[in-house]
């Protein structure tokens, strides 16, 4: 184990669940290792952390691997933060009850709480997050409102710091995070050092939307394809046909001859309905009201936003939204707009 330094500035105890998902343990720890040292030396001088189950057994990740060593809990007191790493959401698998134990005891202690991933399930578990605001990825949004009715996720950023409360929608967004803390404890410069090692460019503020889940599967066109990319980097705006056309390096007249050969409509129209579906994922997995829905949907305003979505959906945003609030109602699929050669709506 690397070296540590008695004065390190920032301290963090990672609890590691069963089959822990391992980027979101990889992507934060990284960033810890690299700001702790000069260079790559790895040395826990500016940092230090420890890696932790319920009885110091080895971790086993989802993907297989095993992290050891792992100690046994220690005193919250020693870190700065307890950082919960949850796995596949699997509700046969047995609950950790010494890790949810010992999550209550750091609460108890004052010790600020990180849900990375899953791990926030695991937080609700353990009884401290209630009143608090829940980040959770848009893939884990569904699951978390049918086991946890009384916890309201957001699905639409990438972090949420709650003061002694931080949670984490997972994968990549978990560097955005350990930069957030690492320029908190250390300073701009030590945060700016691991991301550029981990070839990112700069940390993502915690409200920076999440990509949201488009699926693509059985679009062979080339340029529509790579036209439906450029639309999905623009959901919270209306790019006119001409941008979209030179962006993608052909004519207006082509790009809509291509889009209506592979899926029945032109660009503009697949636009606007991919933005209208936007709202709709908007309206079932986030608290914004319909007007901030309209404007981050690119549309100009409220009244211009209703009007297309209920030629689209047969219902206005208000009643939608209603709807999608009564028990046992369906919630609109998460990877909520499949493409595979049709029109989207």
């Amino acid at each position: 184990m690397p070296p540590v330094a008695a004065d390190a500035s920032l301290s963090v105890g990672f609890v590691l669940l069963h089959r822990f998902t391992l980027l979101p343990f990889a992507a934060f720890v990284d960033c810890l290792r690299l700001a702790a040292d000069e260079g790559d030396r790895s040395r826990q001088l500016r940092c230090h952390w420890t890696l932790m189950t319920s009885s110091g057994q080895e971790a086993l990740s989802s993907c297989g691997a095993a992290i050891t060593p792992c100690l046994s809990f220690r005193s919250p007191a020693e870190f700065d933060y307890i950082v919960v790493i949850g796995g596949v959401q699997d509700e046969r698998d047995q609950v950790d009850t010494t890790a949810l134990a010992y999550l209550r005891q750091a609460a108890a202690a004052q010790v600020p709480l990180v849900g990375l991933c899953t791990g926030v399930f695991a937080l609700i578990q353990a009884g401290v997050m209630a009143g608090r605001r829940c980040c959770v990825s848009w893939y884990h949004h569904r699951d978390m409102i049918q086991r946890f009715p009384a916890i309201e996720p957001v699905a639409d950023r990438l972090f949420i710091d709650d003061g002694d409360r931080l949670s984490c929608a997972g994968g990549a967004a978990s560097a955005d995070l350990a930069a957030y803390l690492v320029e908190r404890h250390l300073g701009k410069a030590w945060a700016m050092k691991s991301l550029h090692i981990m070839l990112l460019d700069e940390a993502r503020i915690g409200t920076h939307p999440q990509p949201q889940p488009v699926v693509f599967g059985k679009i062979e066109d080339r340029l529509v394809r790579r036209t439906i990319a450029v639309l999905e980097q623009h959901l919270g705006e209306s790019i006119t046909m001409e941008m979209l056309a030179e962006r993608v390096g052909t004519s207006r007249r082509n790009l809509e001859r291509r889009f209506r050969e592979v899926l029945g409509v032109g660009p503009q129209k697949f636009a606007r309905d991919l933005r209208l579906r936007y709202g709709l994922w908007l309206l079932h997995y986030t608290g914004k009201n319909i007007t901030e829905i309209g404007e981050r949907c690119g549309f100009a305003d409220t009244a211009h936003f209703s009007r297309h979505f209920r030629n689209a959906f047969g219902a206005t945003p208000s009643a939608m939204r209603k709807l999608a609030g009564e028990p046992g109602s369906e919630r609109v699929d998460p990877f909520f707009l499949h493409i595979d050669g049709r029109p989207t709506l």
